[in-house]
C-alpha cells in the first residue's frame, strides 16, 4: 500500500485540541503525531479530538500510538475522559474493532467542534530517521499487544523484527 502520508492539522482552544488527519494515517506520520500529542499533554491540554472525515486509512502503527496516548490521556484525566474520534470511516472502525480497541475511544459523528484556523504539523529537521520510525512502530505494536492479549499472535513476529532492526540501527548490543 503506497500513497501519500496523512497531513496533520491542529487547532487549539485552551485545553481543547482538535487534530485533523487528512489522507493516510500510517507509520510515516506516527512519529509526528506522537511528538505533537505528548508535547501538548505536557503543556496541559486534556481534551483531544481526532477528526477523521478526510482520513482514507489508518494502519496498526498509527492506531497503536493512538491507543498508547489514549491510555496516557485517560490517566492524566483521572480516568474520566477518553480520546474522541470524530467521523471515522467504517474501515477505520473495523480496524479498531478487530484489534479490540473500542474501549479507548469515544466515537462521534458531526461537524468539527472548533472552527478556528488550523496549522499543519511539520517534522523538525532531521527528526524522521529510520531508527525513530522503527522505535515508534515497535512502541505502537507493543501497545496493541498490551491493550489486548489477543493481539499477541498478530504482532509478536512484527515486534521481534522491529526490536532486532532497532538494535541494528542504533548499534545496541
Amino acid at each position: 500500500m503506497s500513497g501519500p502520508t496523512a497531513k496533520l492539522l491542529v487547532v487549539m482552544d485552551g485545553q481543547r485540541v482538535v487534530i485533523r488527519a487528512c489522507g493516510r494515517a500510517s507509520f510515516t506520520c506516527s512519529a509526528d503525531f506522537r511528538r505533537l500529542v505528548y508535547h501538548l499533554l505536557d503543556r496541559g491540554c486534556r481534551d483531544y479530538t481526532l477528526e477523521l472525515s478526510e482520513c482514507t486509512i489508518m494502519d496498526s502503527t498509527f492506531l497503536g500510538i493512538l491507543v498508547r496516548f489514549a491510555g496516557k490521556l485517560d490517566e492524566a484525566n483521572g480516568g474520566h475522559h477518553k480520546m474522541t474520534l470524530r467521523n471515522p470511516s467504517p474501515r477505520i472502525l473495523d480496524l479498531i474493532s478487530s484489534l479490540g480497541m473500542e474501549e479507548y475511544f469515544t466515537v462521534t459523528e458531526g461537524p468539527v467542534p472548533l472552527a478556528m484556523p488550523s496549522r499543519e504539523v511539520a517534522s523538525p529537521e532531521g527528526e524522521n530517521d529510520k531508527a525513530e520510525a522503527t522505535r515508534v512502530a515497535l512502541e505502537a505494536h507493543e501497545a496493541l499487544m498490551e491493550a489486548n492479549p489477543d493481539n499477541v499472535p498478530r504482532f509478536k513476529d512484527v515486534t521481534r523484527f522491529l526490536a532486532e532492526d532497532l538494535k541494528r540501527l542504533t548499534g545496541a548490543a
